[in-house]
């Protein structure tokens, strides 16, 4: 069996810090944040390099993002006066705080990928007498 630790059931919180945390995994739970701020991890890249390195985000798209990034205080752009001018983005130290937890939801994901991915085809498949609801019911009660 593995090695599954349990935590202490989570309070639930305030509704100012409801909305904090609401606000927060929609900022990082889109779908280019999180790639993004694991790509600088590596350290600062330009506009092109970061890019490059993200595969299938469009220039609107990247550009949208790291202003997101920029707005919540999570990375930084610098811009140097040279010609040609250069631009260059990176984590900012409350950045980089971001990188273990991502770093475990990704562990997470990778671990459990193949039971998600199997308990949704059975789910959309549905069962007999169930029509794909993945709703249980109790027989004989």
């Amino acid at each position: 069996m593995a090695d599954e630790r349990v935590a202490a059931p989570m309070a639930c919180p305030g509704p100012d810090e409801a909305r904090a945390v609401r606000e927060l995994l929609d900022r990082i739970g889109d779908k280019w944040s999180l790639l993004v701020i694991g790509t600088l991890h590596g350290g600062p890249l330009r506009f092109g390099e970061l890019q490059q390195a993200v595969a299938g985000i469009s220039q609107r798209m990247l550009t949208r993002t790291l202003r997101h990034l920029e707005r919540d205080g999570l990375a930084t752009r610098t811009a140097f006066a040279e010609v040609p001018p250069r631009v260059v983005y990176e984590l900012t130290e409350l950045g980089r705080t971001l990188i273990t937890p991502v770093r475990a939801l990704a562990r997470w994901a990778e671990l459990h990928h193949r039971q998600i991915d199997a308990n949704r085809e059975r789910f959309d498949t549905g069962r007999p007498g169930h029509e794909g609801t993945g709703t249980r019911t109790q027989e004989g009660t």
